[in-house]
Order: structure tokens, then sequence, then C-alpha cells
């Protein structure tokens, strides 16, 4: 999780969201990606897709079975998505996200019986660091308008 929250600070270093992902297997990194939509004009620019990405490339497959993936909020219905279609064997994030998280704040897509890949979950891994990240970030914004 310090990978993912070192991805964070890149994020918002580059004035982006602080969400920060890194991808281990066999107790290696071997992804890391930060948020980066609007940098990228890209809407699916996210933490998790980018270090899926990035593990990806690493491997040479776009399937990343018997790997973890770090993430320092609680993905998103698209990050879900991607995070079963690569197999990931587990997921692990910090803080919850009560307006998007589709890993049991709003929806819990790791619980739907119908996909046909599930990964383990564990969820409020440093949360309390991670959320301070978002606070400060989201107050810092909110003090400049």
């Amino acid at each position: 999780m310090l990978a993912a929250l070192e991805q964070a600070r890149e994020a918002q270093a580059a004035g982006e969201v602080p969400v920060g992902a890194a991808v281990v297997k066999d107790g290696e990194i071997i992804g890391v990606g930060f948020n980066a939509p609007i940098i990228r004009h890209d809407p699916t620019a996210h933490a998790e897709i980018a270090a899926l990405r990035d593990a990806a490339n690493k491997l040479g497959n776009y399937r990343l079975p018997g790997c973890e993936l770090y993430v320092t909020l609680e993905p998103c219905a698209m990050c879900v998505g991607a995070i079963l279609h690569a197999r990931i064997a587990r997921l692990v994030y910090g803080a919850a996200d009560p307006k998007t998280g589709a890993c049991g704040s709003v929806i819990n897509l790791f619980a739907e019986p119908r996909l046909n890949h599930h990964a383990s979950l564990t969820a409020g891994v440093m949360a309390k660091e991670c959320g301070a990240l978002l606070r400060e970030f989201f107050a810092a914004r909110r003090a400049k308008v």
C-alpha cells in the first residue's frame, strides 16, 4: 500500500485526485499507476487501469493471475470490471468511496455470482492515511474557490 500511496502523491503533484495503485506478483511490484484523466484527456485513466496496463505490459499478458492490486481508494465499477477481466487474485484498497465505490459502498460487483471471475477483497488497509490524502486534496481545492 505504501507504493500505491506514493503513486497517489504523484497524482496530487500533477493536479489530479490523489489515487494510486500498485500490482504485486510474488511479493514484487510489477506495475504502478496514478489517476491522470485530466492530464491525459482520458476518462479511463484511473490509477487501477494504469497499474493493470503497466503490469500487463511487463508480463506480456493481459491476464494477471496470481497478482494482487493495491489501491488507495475503493475502485469504481469501470475499474472493478478491468480487475475482473485481468483475473486479479486479490484486491486490497484503503479508503472507502461512498459515491462511486463498487466493492460494497454503492454496489459490490465482487459479490455478483453471475460474473465468471471473482477476486478476494481486503478493505480498509491504511484507510486513515489514504483518506487523509484525499481529504487534504479536496480541502485545498475548496479553499481556492
